[in-house]
């Protein structure tokens, strides 16, 4: 339970957001080794606890948390701590007074009538790095507005180059499975409050991060936003293929699909002489990247012809012997079944002290000398509140 070997251990984090894109950040803060305490209302405390089914069951067989809790809330401590009454607000006030880092995701100004506020809450800890996430920021037009991740994908343009392209079957504008806005923010947020732990130890002080979904979402638009802002093209919804490079797409075996990602005409070339059709490399409309792109329909629809009346293992073992990248598409199931997910120790059973056995994932990144560690399953509400206001506030 007791980690001091972490990256970040000795670092305590003050973890005040609820649902997804707060919690993921403080996890991977608490994965590296950081003390993250997080703070719940005592009416249920984080929404995402009620967010099934699917729900864990407990030790007793009864039902427990919602799966969905699970996935962003390893490492931490739970306490019940109601701050909107006074004695809450200073018990809260006087666990910001310890931490280094505090995470919240309350609407802009809405912890500042508690004096949770990072102008308020700095004067008594100038070294605080108090991260704020809301789904627009703390300026600006829309800073008022609550921000949802399936709202951001709309908004941040995700949705409008994801789906089936205008005139095929289902084509409308479609969100992504996982609520990635969310993620990238987690992502962002945690980037941004290890450089202003660096800062610190330069300077000794504190700073304010200002955490957007949807300026992390447009960040993420990444090479369809330059096409735009650079080339001038407007993006728009290509289903599973890609606006700059062809083939990278889906195509249909006989048995299943495959992915197919060629990057260079190289790779292309060893495609179409692994798949039996070397012609296609050296015809002048397919010859290269840009052509290929001019010639999409004709070049895949070619490619389409080879790759159908093959079984999936053969086209993926052809591609695989030859170096070009391919696989399958896998279900969940298909995942963590995977023997090089299996080997990479991807799932992570933990156990929580009521005995309910909880299955997580990973760290993502694997370090060398402080690898990530999972010293605490999701807590129970509350579980360790006494501890907690104990050890931060006792010594």
């Amino acid at each position: 339970m007791d980690d001091t070997n972490g990256a970040l251990a000795g670092l305590r984090v003050l973890d005040l957001s609820r649902v997804l894109a707060g919690p993921w950040a403080a996890q991977m803060l608490a994965d590296l080794g950081a003390d993250v305490v997080k703070v719940e209302s005592p009416d249920g405390g984080d929404d995402t606890r009620k967010w099934g089914p699917p729900f864990m069951t407990g030790a007793d067989g009864e039902r427990s948390d919602a799966a969905y809790f699970a996935c962003c809330n390893r490492n931490k401590r739970s306490v019940v701590l109601d701050f909107r009454t006074p004695e809450g607000a200073e018990t809260v006030k006087g666990l910001a007074a310890k931490a280094d880092i505090l995470v919240e995701n309350f609407k802009v100004g809405g912890l500042a009538k508690y004096g949770l506020d990072y102008d308020s809450l700095r004067l008594g800890n100038p070294g605080l790095i108090y991260c704020s996430i809301t789904g627009f920021g703390q300026e600006g037009p829309y800073a008022h507005r609550s921000g949802y991740d399936f709202l951001i994908q709309g908004m941040g343009g995700l949705m409008s180059v994801t789906g089936q392209p205008d005139g095929s079957p289902g084509a409308e504008p479609m969100k992504v499975g996982v609520a990635v806005a969310d993620l990238f923010t987690g992502m962002s947020a945690t980037t941004a409050i290890l450089a202003a732990v660096n800062w610190r130890h330069r300077t000794g002080k504190g700073q304010h991060i200002d955490c957007a979904l949807m300026d992390s979402q447009i960040a993420m638009l990444a090479s369809q936003g330059s096409n735009w802002l650079n080339g001038g093209v407007v993006p728009g919804r290509l289903g599973n293929s890609h606006p700059n490079v062809v083939p990278y797409r889906v195509f249909e075996a006989a048995d299943g699909h495959v992915i197919v990602a060629c990057g260079n005409d190289g790779q292309f070339a060893r495609l179409c002489d692994a798949l039996g059709c070397a012609e296609l490399a050296t015809d002048a409309r397919f010859a290269t990247n840009e052509a290929r792109i001019e010639n999409r329909a004709a070049v895949e629809g070619l490619l389409g012809q080879v790759i159908g009346p093959l079984d999936r293992g053969d086209v993926i073992a052809r591609l695989e012997a030859a170096g070009v990248a391919c696989g399958p598409i896998n279900s969940v199931p298909d995942v963590f079944d995977d023997p090089h997910v299996q080997a990479r120790g991807v799932a992570v059973p933990m156990q929580r002290t009521d005995g309910t056995v909880v299955q997580t994932t990973a760290f993502p990144a694997k370090l060398s000398e402080t690898p990530a560690t999972y010293r605490r399953a999701p807590p129970g509400l509350g579980e360790d509140t006494v501890a907690v206001l104990e050890d931060w506030l006792e010594n």
